[in-house]
């Protein structure tokens, strides 16, 4: 199976009930994408497919076809990544850091989908992230921050 990953094509040899997930880490070694909880219910795997974000811990390989997936090791390369990367730094959001680069990424198609969000969008759009330190405030100021508000 091919995988666009990134902007790069990587050829993995993986049955296709494999979660996105290991393919992402195991596979290709892009670990900066994390296993939480296994069931999409934490959001720390979240990865873009096509620009939406997704749960790769759930998601098969079957269901990724000829998708672009973006990981936050590839998030950088877009202006909004950049922008929500320097929020995240300037508001000092993370604490562990164990969940943020699916905050990040949550983040990221939040706002290239509501670029001036309000308080209940980013609440609505980021409800499936769990950040265990508690640094929702913070994430909050950064989404406002990187929106330019």
């Amino acid at each position: 199976m091919r995988l666009a990953i990134n902007g790069s094509i990587h050829d993995v040899a993986a049955p296709l009930d494999m979660p996105l997930l290991w393919a992402i880490r195991d596979l290709i070694g892009l670990t900066g994408t994390k296993y939480g909880c296994g069931a999409a219910l934490c959001g720390a795997c979240t990865v873009h497919l096509d620009g939406q974000p997704v749960r790769s811990c759930a998601l098969p390989l079957s269901a990724v076809g000829d998708k672009m997936i973006t990981t936050i090791e590839g998030i950088s390369a877009l202006p909004l990544g950049k922008k929500v990367q320097a929020a995240w730094i300037a508001e000092d959001v993370p604490q562990c850091g164990y969940c943020q680069s699916g905050q990040i990424m949550s983040a990221v198609a939040l706002l290239a989908s509501t670029p001036q969000p309000s308080d209940a969008d980013i609440d609505t759009a980021m409800s499936g992230n769990l950040c265990r330190c508690g640094t929702y405030t913070r994430i909050r100021k950064a989404i406002h921050r990187a929106a330019g508000g």
